[in-house]
């Protein structure tokens, strides 16, 4: 992270170019009720459309009317127009309450995992808005058009962050130990869904938040999640500062702020899928590159999980499985672009794209010929569905992501899932709450 330095007093809330790493405090809009879990949804990037009629289905205030919004019946385009029609309406109603009292809030994700209770744990506030070159918030990924340009339209029309990035940062101090502490105060919020219980407390006392102010000043962030959503904080700030807006709530951007050595997420790996490409011919080409060992099913996972030092992957069509280990170093030199850092070039999935899905196999490394999967069953049943190889990998490590986001480089796309997701709908931050609108 960002070298600490000895900085002067936090920038007021309002401003546009903060010097440091600047969370301020704001008045969520937030449900009420005893019962959140059917008024919630996951981020809106990993809805599919099954699960985005079940929750529309659960809730007629589901959330997922707001981030996946759809046409009214019978005027197509729409959408986002929609969105703020629903967004003002339920305000109206009294679905949505603002705070009374701008806060930091402290949200903490539990679940029971296969190695035993987890707990991640952070504070949700406005972020202060900085390009990336600043090395202030750092991203990871590189990011599409497309998903900016409809964020961005979204982003528009409600005047409001509808849901936070995900943020990480190596600790310690005075924000680490105000959200250690909150265990003595009752959560505003407690609900479960899908296993992961959701707990929310609201810091307000002035002291706190201004030596939280202080202890985030000279850090940096990386985005662990969410990079089209801050891509398009940044558009939409440019498009108001250049429509001569001046400084204002655009100059901020709802994030979850974790530290990593503390109250870290878990890593997971986001596997790859081949298409139309036969696991034989796949293992073949593998060979001039990489030791081959097959593997019999029900050991398969914990030997790539031990594979030691060096990158390794299993490739599988659902009924082989074959582990590559020891990556040839002259043809790995060959591949990797030696004027990339010494982080990028150790990455797994820099390894598995330069080196394997470039060379070796030779594909282009595209959407339309390799594909994505969150999970190994999920990516098992798509080679099989499509006659074609899974690449499965083992997770990058936080600090790994870190290094590279330090080196100014961004990682192969679809390299790390974080997890658990935070949920949307719990903490909502609208302009019209904000006290420079």
């Amino acid at each position: 992270m960002r070298a600490m330095t000895s900085v002067g007093s936090p920038p007021p809330a309002s401003s546009p170019a903060p010097e440091g790493l600047r969370l301020s405090a704001f008045r969520a809009l937030r449900f009420r009720g005893p019962d959140l879990s059917t008024l919630l949804s996951p981020p809106y990037d990993v809805v599919g459309e099954e699960e985005r009629r079940e929750l529309e289905a659960s809730d007629p205030h589901n959330v997922v009317r707001l981030i996946l919004p759809r046409d009214a019946e019978g005027t197509p385009g729409s959408a986002y127009r929609n969105a703020a029609d629903t967004l003002r309406r339920w305000r109206e109603e009294g679905v949505l309450v603002a705070d009374d009292t701008p806060a930091l809030y402290v949200y903490e994700m539990a679940e029971d995992t296969p190695e035993g209770p987890a707990r991640t744990r952070g504070l949700v506030g406005a972020v202060g808005l900085t390009p990336p070159e600043a090395g202030i918030v750092l991203p990871h990924e590189n990011t599409m058009a497309g998903p900016v340009a409809d964020r961005l339209a979204l982003t528009e029309a409600t005047e409001a962050n509808l849901e936070p990035i995900y943020l990480v940062y190596s600790g310690g101090g005075a924000a680490a130990q105000a959200v250690a502490a909150i265990d003595a105060q009752p959560p505003l919020v407690e609900t479960t869904v899908a296993g992961v219980t959701h707990r929310i407390w609201a810091l307000t006392d002035a002291d706190t938040l201004h030596a939280v102010a202080g202890d985030l000043l000279p850090r940096s962030a990386v985005i662990a999640d969410g990079h089209h959503r801050y891509a398009t904080y940044l558009r939409h700030q440019a498009d108001r500062h250049a429509a001569g807006a001046g400084a204002g709530p655009w100059d901020r951007g709802l994030a979850l702020l974790v530290d990593a050595s503390t109250y870290g997420p878990q890593v997971h790996p986001i596997h790859r899928v081949v298409p139309g490409l036969p696991l034989a011919e796949a293992v073949e080409k593998a060979a001039a590159g990489f030791a081959t060992s097959p593997v019999a099913a029900q050991d398969a996972m914990e030997a790539l999980a031990g594979s030691g030092k060096g990158p390794a992957f299993l490739l599988t069509d659902g009924e082989r499985w074959v582990l590559l280990t020891d990556p040839d170093q002259a043809q790995l030199d060959a591949a990797v672009d030696p004027e990339r850092s010494a982080a990028w070039r150790a990455l797994d999935v820099s390894v598995a794209h330069r080196l394997l899905i470039d060379r070796l196999w030779g594909l282009r490394d595209h959407e339309d010929v390799v594909g994505f999967e969150h999970d190994v069953p999920a990516a098992v049943a798509a080679a099989r569905r499509t006659g074609g190889t899974a690449l499965l990998l083992n997770p990058t490590p936080v600090g790994a992501v870190a290094a590279v986001a330090e080196a100014g480089e961004r990682m192969p796309r679809k390299s790390t899932l974080f997890t658990p997701k935070p949920r949307t709908g719990l903490l909502i931050r609208a302009y019209a709450d904000e006290p420079d609108r």
